[in-house]
């Protein structure tokens, strides 16, 4: 697929905001009710929602991230949408965590940049829905 394709997606894309607030924790295992967990040779990383961390045990804790999913199919050819995302982010001065699943991209920003991030994200052209 070519990079040109990319417009395409931002003109006829759209992005969910979540209502929930996560954590990124670093863990020895996995924590029960983990959104996504990366596990390497050396750590094992858990996405969660702050309100299921209960009394979980966790070796690193930042919290206070929002989740933007972009509701769409983005297929594994697709060149360059992720590189339009984060540099649109980066100008707005917007840190990010990123996952991936098959054909779907999440990103997770600040809960303080929230705002800055959906309006650089609409000024790509993604219809950005909030709770």
């Amino acid at each position: 697929m070519k990079r040109s394709d990319i417009r395409t997606y931002f003109r006829n894309g759209r992005a969910i905001v979540s209502d929930e607030t996560y954590a990124i924790v670093k863990t020895k295992r996995a924590l029960a009710g983990s959104l996504a967990v990366i596990k390497d040779d050396r750590e094992t990383t858990c996405i969660i929602s702050e309100s299921k961390l209960g009394s979980q045990k966790f070796l690193g804790f930042e919290g206070d991230w929002r989740m933007i999913t972009f509701d769409m199919v983005l297929p594994l050819s697709l060149v360059g949408f992720f590189a339009a995302v984060s540099t649109a982010l980066a100008d707005a001065e917007v840190n990010l965590f990123a996952i991936s699943a098959y054909t779907t991209d999440h990103i997770f920003v600040k809960g303080q940049k929230l705002a800055t991030a959906v309006k650089a994200l609409e000024k790509l052209g993604l219809s950005v829905r909030q709770p």
